[in-house]
């Protein structure tokens, strides 16, 4: 990043100087231009006279010569001016494509560096405590009460490196191979499916479930679905802390199906909602970050509802929270 920044800098300065350097040299065009002009004007005239033609300035200035002089004069200032606005133009298209560049460069590593880390703690938490829990089978004699706690732990950890393997798995796919399989499907039901699941999941949370009377159907791959549904509902729980209240929404109109998710949380920043869908991307910083994740859970919504032909928009919950809204084409 070091090198970077120094060849950065090296390229501004080598710029500067290039726009100075060219500067100067129109500076001294439109110079030698106009002391061309006063020569070229001065022998028309010495001619004119020595022929018998104008004899006077003012007689001179007033005829053909003079005036075609004159217009050329003018064509080559225009010209020379021309040259020096496309050659500025240019130049500062260069430099916004290069400082252009070097923030996405920047952005990048980044967000490879946020991912590392973030991978690395996902892989490490649940290992550790998987691993801690067979230690404890082999070195000690529990009760079947503590057995069964740890054993249900064990299996949550499991649960969330399956999680975290398939996300992965998915965005791999989405980067090269990934097509939808439609199949006829009871998208209420995937949802309610998902919901309980989390509610064990996260007991602490609740969920309120508007429209599941409606047995919303739709013709859609199941894996790519069952991806958008968890990882929205999965967010709308990360990002409210405390005891969340997640608002899960099912419509329908005659072409698509609405999944609306509200939740109270941390929300959204404007600037930040077009970053969010972006792969690896995650809000604040990942050395203080308290949330899990690894920033492809946004990144899969989005790209599966693309893939779909759907919509996903976000806007703010109000008093706080934020509230995704996906629009998928029954």
């Amino acid at each position: 990043m070091k090198g970077n920044f120094q060849l950065r800098i090296l390229t501004y300065a080598v710029i500067a100087y290039m726009l100075l350097a060219f500067s100067w040299w129109t500076v001294l065009l439109f110079q030698k231009n106009q002391d061309a002009y006063r020569a070229k004007v001065e022998l028309a005239q010495l001619v004119s006279a020595a022929q018998g033609g104008a004899a006077s300035v003012k007689e001179f200035r007033n005829s053909g010569a003079f005036r075609e002089l004159t217009d050329n004069y003018k064509r080559q200032e225009w010209m020379i001016l021309g040259e020096s606005i496309v050659f500025v133009i240019s130049l500062v298209i260069g430099v916004w494509l290069i400082n252009r560049g070097y923030n996405r460069a920047i952005f990048a590593e980044q967000q490879r560096r946020n991912f590392l880390l973030s991978i690395t703690h996902e892989l490490k938490s649940p290992l550790a405590s998987i691993r801690l829990t067979l230690e404890t089978f082999l070195k000690r004699n529990l009760k079947k009460e503590h057995q069964d706690k740890l054993s249900v732990n064990a299996l949550k950890e499991s649960e969330r490196l399956n999680t975290l393997v398939n996300d992965l798995l998915m965005a791999a796919k989405l980067e090269s191979s990934y097509q939808p399989v439609p199949e006829e499907l009871s998208f209420t039901h995937i949802v309610l499916e998902t919901v309980d699941k989390l509610e064990q999941k996260y007991p602490n949370s609740s969920f309120d479930i508007k429209g599941e009377e409606q047995a919303l159907k739709i013709k859609a791959d199941h894996l790519g679905m069952q991806s958008v549904i968890i990882n929205l509902l999965e967010n709308a729980v990360k990002y409210s802390f405390d005891e969340p209240n997640i608002e899960v929404e099912l419509k329908e109109s005659d072409q698509n199906i609405q999944f609306i998710v509200k939740d109270t949380g941390i929300g959204i920043t404007d600037q930040e909602k077009k970053k969010v869908f972006e792969r690896f991307y995650r809000i604040g910083n990942e050395d203080t970050r308290q949330t899990k994740g690894t920033g492809l859970g946004l990144y899969i919504v989005h790209e599966v509802i693309m893939a779909h032909k759907g919509k996903i928009s976000i806007k703010n919950n109000h008093p706080k929270g934020s509230v995704f809204k996906v629009e998928l084409p029954k």
